[in-house]
């Protein structure tokens, strides 16, 4: 029997209850399943009975519902929604990216809930960086609207604008009574699915203000764990106060950050300054180069280091009152051997140790408050971004690139993913290409948003652009010319493949044919929509498979089939309704990896056996799916 490919991503919860089984076999029961049950066959399923599992993971007898917990009105129905697997798929769109052929960046426009979980297999554990700048929930910001947010009747009062896929958003305000509920299941859902992306070793950045600040923490603490809170910085986003605050005028936000495993997370530091490095010299032209003398006396006392030193010059000198040395008699001597003791010029002075340059942590550790001299503030990066665009501001209060750059910069290696869900302006974009123009790195970006509608009154659509994500694609074609002018140590990457989120590429009778009738069934030709090409369904089964979306592939064309290849045998499919014997020999021989065929489009049932015998006799490591 030939394997289908599902078309739609993998059932988390039935991954965690697989889990949970191989652990506590006991915690597995059976329910009726009444989704997929008919009058004629009952089906069952697999589900966790929780109160035997928390019995399982305590000594003591649970009695009662008291717990210290984090909980809003949705958190559970915010969890399933995560775990849902999701139909949709994400289309190719290559008129509007920029070198598809070479670039490895993406550009995904959709709800970035889709998104997430479409990339979950193709970037399991890949991403090293993840920076975020999600609504800050201040009663103007529109936010996603997803099953858990609110009834139909409220969502209709609430309507506040329209995706290009007409999809209703709402403006999420505070005279909501769900406000922050609202929120913190949007943020929930989203960072559940984002944290199965991080490298064990990745770490992600959230940029916040007071208003949901408290919340966020909470909920990064949960899906995270606290153990791997890495800092809450500080940063200096406002130069001057703004009189008219009737209390403060607020001059930060924050940037929180968590590891995926603490154990593996590595600080890169912050590059040394000129300044920092001057501070070294090598007056005694010591060979192992430049270095500076740091004090030989701390406290408090420890009686086996206070002893007498006699200096070159025959002084003899103590440590100071309450302090004692740094150095045992005996490390202290091995030192002197060293050469690692400074008496100063003329050998009088107090010892001190030599710190030598080459010696020292390349990397400055950062400090939790981020100052606006040295990352940016708001409305320096307004600026910029108006500058950018010649004069014209499409966006309010846009996150400076030194901002973004330090955050992908401490904990980024070069050939990294760096990955962005709530894109807005693309300054990720631009911070990642600024970077590797700065130390020759190739990290690659990938950049997700959701292409609302620009206002017919803005500026923006007076100015051609439709959407946000216009915007967005337009700045990182002009950032990258701007980069490419200034001091580039390697050639950047500045290009991006555009992807847009749609419906599945099949017809609802793939996934639901007991609904139609066999008279219609006859009269359907193919399970594939007609507006798909061979590309977007290629696409779909290579986000199925897992495989990157910014690999090279190629078509090419054998006795009039066309054969799409990726990464080189990756992956070989063949679409074509007339596909024959010798083409199948013809991919067979490639030694495909993974191998994809279209059900409908083989001309008998023989045909479909002898595909089999084909693989098995030229290639029989190949795995073959059929659609």
């Amino acid at each position: 029997m030939m394997e289908k490919m599902r078309m739609e991503t993998v059932n988390m919860t039935e991954q965690n209850v697989d889990k949970i089984a191989a652990l506590f076999p006991n915690c597995i029961t059976e329910t009726l399943d009444e989704k997929s049950s008919t009058p004629e066959k009952k089906v069952y399923k697999k589900v966790v009975n929780f109160e035997m599992l928390r019995q399982m993971l305590t000594g003591d007898i649970l009695e009662g519902d008291e717990a210290y917990e984090f909980t809003w009105v949705g958190k559970k129905a915010a969890i399933i929604e995560a775990n849902t697997p999701t139909k949709k798929t994400l289309r190719p769109c290559k008129e509007e990216s920029v070198n598809w052929d070479s670039t490895e960046n993406l550009y995904i426009e959709g709800d970035n809930l889709e998104v997430l979980k479409l990339l979950q297999e193709s970037y399991l554990g890949a991403v090293k960086v993840i920076y975020i700048d999600p609504p800050y929930n201040t009663g103007s910001d529109f936010i996603y609207r997803d099953n858990f947010a609110i009834s139909s009747s409220e969502y209709e009062e609430e309507i506040g604008m329209y995706d290009e896929e007409e999809n209703a958003l709402f403006k999420n305000t505070d005279s909501n009574g769900r406000f922050h509920s609202d929120w913190c299941s949007m943020i929930y859902s989203r960072l559940l699915l984002a944290r199965n992306l991080l490298t064990s070793d990745g770490v992600i950045f959230i940029s916040i203000d007071d208003h949901e600040q408290e919340n966020m923490k909470k909920i990064c603490n949960e899906i995270f764990g606290e153990t791997n809170f890495l800092a809450q910085v500080i940063w200096e986003r406002a130069y001057s106060p703004i009189n008219l605050k009737k209390h403060f005028s607020e001059s930060h936000d924050y940037i929180l950050c968590y590891a995926k495993d603490l154990e593996n997370a590595v600080c890169n530091g912050l590059p040394r300054s000129s300044e920092a490095n001057d501070r070294y010299s090598n007056p005694d032209n010591d060979p192992r180069g430049a270095w500076k003398s740091s004090d030989l006396s701390v406290g408090p006392i420890v009686e086996s280091k206070v002893y007498e030193i006699t200096t070159p010059s025959g002084r003899k000198v103590m440590p100071p009152n309450g302090y004692c040395w740094r150095l045992d008699q005996k490390t202290f001597q091995e030192y002197v051997q060293d050469n690692r003791i400074w008496f100063g010029p003329e050998g009088n002075n107090v010892p001190s140790i030599k710190r030598f340059l080459t010696e020292v942590k390349q990397g400055i550790t950062p400090m939790t408050i981020w100052k606006y001299a040295e990352v940016g503030h708001s409305q320096d990066a307004t600026k910029r971004l108006k500058e950018l665009f010649g004069n014209k501001a499409y966006f309010d209060y846009p996150k400076p690139v030194d901002l973004i750059k330090r955050c992908i910069q401490l904990y980024s290696d070069p050939e990294c993913i760096v990955l962005d869900f709530f894109s807005g302006s693309a300054t990720t974009a631009q911070a990642v290409m600024q970077l590797n123009a700065e130390d020759g790195g190739n990290r690659k970006y990938i950049l997700v948003q959701l292409p609302e509608k620009c206002s017919e009154k803005s500026i923006a659509y007076k100015d051609g652009y439709r959407t946000i994500c216009d915007i967005g694609k337009d700045r990182i074609k002009r950032a990258a010319k701007l980069i490419g002018k200034g001091d580039v140590k390697a050639k950047i990457d500045s290009g991006y493949r555009v992807f847009k989120l749609d419906e599945s590429n099949m017809n609802d009778v793939y996934y639901s044919a007991t609904e139609y009738y066999q008279d219609i069934l006859a009269a359907l030709e193919s399970n594939i929509k007609s507006d798909r090409t061979d590309e977007d369904v290629f696409f779909g089964c290579i986000l199925e498979w897992g495989l990157p979306l910014s690999l090279n592939y190629e078509v090419k064309e054998y006795q009039g089939n066309e054969i799409l290849s990726y990464n080189d045998g990756d992956l070989i499919a063949c679409f074509s309704d007339k596909i024959n014997d010798e083409t199948i020999k013809h991919i067979a021989s490639m030694h495909p990896l993974r191998a994809v065929f279209v059900d409908s489009k083989f001309q008998t049932s023989p045909q479909k056996i002898n595909l089999f015998e084909i693989f098995k006799t030229l290639s029989p490591e190949t795995r073959i799916k059929v659609i």
